[in-house]
């Protein structure tokens, strides 16, 4: 049973670096040394790899992770493609240190940094990190979206349950009785009615 476990962790541990195989990848660095020989160490992994400069305003399809040059003449990281729910895994490359530069790099919300010169240790293990990083933030944000719209519904039945018994003389149990029952015999969730009701609510009370 042991060695089952052992052999399950190991599978684990060896599946983000099997998954590297055939990414995309963009490369956005100028046409020199530095941009090839990232490319040629990408390739090298089995990455797809597509190369640009300047940065590309949309990318293509399917990008999974952006290598992307943060340089003291480009230091504009306002693309669109950094404020979307999918947005890819960015890492920062970099070839010169300072505030305005570490800025530029928080500022796009890089996963991590790869300083040049390119070596060819370190590459492989910055890309899985990143990754990984990337992976799991996404699952925090969805789970936080998530607990946010069940306390954003627990207020919504709350704030409704007051509008029935200020409006019909009931307790709290009956109020939320009422909203239950009408969810059921329309198909719905509590939430949705109790919304319901707040915007009726408020139109009476504007009318009024």
């Amino acid at each position: 049973m042991e060695r089952v476990r052992r052999r399950s962790r190991v599978l684990d541990a060896q599946a983000p670096l099997k998954d590297l195989r055939d990414i995309k990848v963009l490369v956005f660095h100028p046409d020199n040394q530095d941009g090839l020989q990232l490319i040629q160490q990408l390739q090298r992994i089995g990455c797809q790899v597509q190369a640009f400069w300047p940065p590309l305003p949309v990318l293509p399809e399917r990008t999974e992770v952006v290598f992307l040059a943060i340089r003291p003449d480009a230091l504009d990281v306002n693309f669109e493609w950094l404020k979307t729910e999918d947005e890819p895994t960015l890492i920062a490359v970099v070839d010169f240190e300072n505030p305005t530069i570490v800025e530029a790099v928080i500022k796009a919300n890089a996963k991590a940094i790869l300083p040049l010169p390119i070596r060819t240790f370190g590459l492989l293990s910055t890309l899985v990190v990143a990754r990984e990083l990337n992976v799991r933030m996404k699952e925090q944000q969805k789970k936080l979206r998530k607990v946010e719209e069940k306390l954003l519904g627990v207020q919504r039945i709350t704030e409704a349950k007051n509008i029935l018994m200020r409006m019909h003389g009931i307790s709290d149990a009956d109020a939320y009785k009422l909203m239950r029952g009408q969810a059921m015999s329309k198909r719905t969730t509590v939430e949705d009615i109790a919304a319901a009701i707040i915007s009726a609510d408020g139109i009476l009370s504007f009318e009024k």
